[in-house]
């Protein structure tokens, strides 16, 4: 009985309000902690910080954010692509207006021009909902992209038309820029995520989670018993938007380097919602599981030919990447609608009982 939770009582408010109050979960969490500020930054190579654990950790992110509206206050959004913009955008706007503020700071501000822009679309929340709703934020979308892409006020007039990071120090250690190395973006990237992750999970356990969680089952009966739909849609819009800027502004400023808007496109928004779906619904951990599978599969599809020594060209493995990718989100559809959140929950109840089958 590896997962055994039998004898772990609870003799004070304080203990039952633990955010893990399993002890296995407290010493996973604590093991993976560990590895991720200690051990990674140590024996991984640039390779696995740059192309995996970077991209992994803001998808992460952005996919929390959208967790939280769509799978904690059933508001469906298309226009997460777009709000990741505006927190990239606000944030080079700001490293170029104050160049001697901590560039860490204005990641995190950066995110407040996201949040008043996710209030602005979350006012037709009231009115809509569902796919009507989708369409309101899916316009967001297309006007961000609009706006970023003819106003050249937004990436100083560059004649390349794109925003370029420049090198930015913490504490006489270059984080942004050509300079920063892969160890120092990854630290960052690393404890943002992990402080907005550690917010997300007392947001949902407290007072504004389970209003979220009742507008989501039922708006009418939330109503009834007194929850305020119209601030509580307005807040998780908010919050949501919020995770999605700082997720937009380290993409560039610790990913990418550069970036055009057309990073921020349409396809953006869809490869944050199949990682919700993927991962689940109105799970914190399911944000990070999703992340993980549509980070990891595609890598692993462009590199099985060259391990097994099939010889393809590129062209042929891109389709065929798009192809399975596909697949399998059909058939988690299928087969597990609830993601590899429930399939994690299901992992845990056999751990309880292990080695006995009831």
């Amino acid at each position: 009985m590896l997962y055994r939770e039998a004898g772990q009582f609870k003799t004070t408010y304080i203990r039952d309000q633990e955010l893990f109050p399993v002890k296995q979960d407290r010493w996973g969490i604590f093991v993976i902690i560990g590895i991720s500020f200690i051990i990674v930054p140590l024996i991984a190579n640039d390779y696995w910080l740059q192309a995996i654990l970077i991209p992994f950790l803001i998808y992460s992110l952005s996919a929390l954010g959208l967790n939280l509206l769509t799978g904690y206050a059933g508001q469906l959004s298309l226009g997460t692509g777009g709000f990741m913009a505006v927190g990239a955008y606000a944030c080079y706007k700001l490293v170029t207006v104050f160049p001697e503020t901590n560039v860490i700071i204005l990641i995190l501000i950066s995110g407040l021009f996201s949040a008043g822009i996710g209030l602005i679309f979350g006012i037709p929340s009231l009115r809509i909902k569902g796919f009507y709703l989708a369409v309101a934020t899916l316009a967001a979308q297309f006007f961000f992209e609009w706006l970023f892409g003819r106003v050249q006020w937004f990436y100083n007039y560059n004649n390349s038309g794109a925003i370029e990071v420049p090198v930015r120090n913490f504490f006489d250690i270059a984080v942004t820029g050509p300079t920063a190395t892969t160890q120092a973006r990854y630290m960052v990237v690393l404890c943002i995520v992990s402080v907005l992750a550690l917010v997300a999970v007392n947001l949902v356990r407290g007072r504004i989670g389970r209003a979220w969680m009742a507008i989501r089952d039922m708006d009418i009966a939330a109503e009834l018993i007194g929850i305020r739909p119209f601030p509580t849609k307005l807040i998780a819009f908010a919050i949501s938007s919020y995770y999605a800027g700082v997720a937009g502004a380290l993409f560039v400023f610790t990913y990418l380097g550069s970036a055009e808007v057309e990073v921020f496109d349409i396809n953006m928004s869809f490869e944050i919602l199949f990682m919700v779906i993927i991962g689940g619904l109105g799970s914190i951990s399911g944000a990070f599981l999703g992340a993980a599978f549509i980070v990891l599969i595609p890598i692993l599809i462009t590199n099985l030919p060259l391990i097994l020594g099939i010889p393809i060209n590129s062209a042929t493995v891109e389709h065929f990447n798009f192809m399975i990718l596909g697949a399998l989100i059909v058939l988690f559809l299928i087969f597990e609608p609830h993601g590899l959140a429930k399939i994690w929950s299901i992992v845990r109840e056999k751990l309880r009982a292990w080695p006995f089958p009831y």
